[in-house]
């Protein structure tokens, strides 16, 4: 079994969608699913996002709430989330939609059933995964009982970490999405390095150059890459978005298409 690497912005789907009110602009949706072995091996326990809720939810404190994003974009906010509890099914959410274009383009989606599942993004954390081995059934999972949520996504037919790799693969133009990727967390991360704009600006933009780390990592696992480019050492909050690390992962996957 292979562990979940605790280092990045990982991604989980579910096709959860309870209810809606279109005069109310809002969505009743499970985020995540308990007491699941997914297709990552993973089982989440309740209890997994007590924290986060509390820490962030809808309401907390924090200026840095649980987003409801599109397609795990932070430059795509479509409404917040009104509630964020765990009953014993899962993590279930309302959200509202916002009045903006891509508000109102989600609420038309929801309405005609484009959007059909929902994904939640977050991180794992490395003492809250248990590895779970059942000698008599021969199954094997890992138990995860505690995530950073960091945001829930409405997506189209079910959009994961895996979807997009798959789709690059079998890209003719894989090289140009690679740059694309690269040149697209260079650019972030050159812009939260200015330090300029609101605090809410500077977390849209953490966030996205973690999003845009995962993809490349996922990239470069895909390709037999020799251990000096392999990313299996937790890295700390530098190193993660430091364009340098990702030169080699680039140069690796290129030269092995």
């Amino acid at each position: 079994m292979t562990m979940a690497n605790t280092n990045l912005y990982a991604i989980k789907s579910t096709s959860e969608l309870k209810d809606y009110d279109m005069g109310k602009r809002e969505v009743a949706i499970y985020l995540s699913k308990f007491d699941t072995i997914d297709s990552d091996t993973d089982m989440i326990k309740k209890g997994a996002f007590r924290k986060s809720i509390k820490e962030h939810g809808p309401k907390s404190n924090s200026n840095r709430k649980i987003a409801f994003l599109r397609y795990h974009d932070w430059t795509k906010p479509i409404g917040k989330f009104l509630s964020l509890e765990e009953d014993d099914y899962g993590l279930y959410a309302v959200g509202k939609l916002g009045t903006s274009t891509l508000g109102e383009d989600a609420m038309k989606d929801y309405d005609e059933g484009i959007i059909r599942e929902h994904s939640i993004g977050f991180q794992y954390i490395p003492d809250k995964i248990k590895y779970v081995e059942d000698k008599d059934t021969g199954i094997s999972y890992n138990m995860i009982k505690e995530v950073k949520l960091w945001e829930g996504s409405a997506v189209t037919f079910g959009a994961n970490d895996q979807t997009y790799v798959a789709d690059v693969m079998k890209s003719e133009d894989k090289n140009k999405i690679i740059d694309d990727l690269s040149n697209e967390l260079g650019t972030i991360i050159k812009s939260m390095s200015n330090g300029q704009g609101t605090d809410e600006r500077l977390y849209q933009l953490e966030m996205r150059a973690k999003y845009l780390s995962s993809q490349l990592s996922i990239l470069a696992k895909s390709e037999p890459l020799t251990q000096d480019t392999q990313i299996n050492e937790p890295l700390n909050e530098k190193q993660e978005i430091e364009p340098f690390n990702w030169n080699q992962v680039i140069e690796k996957i290129n030269h092995n298409f």
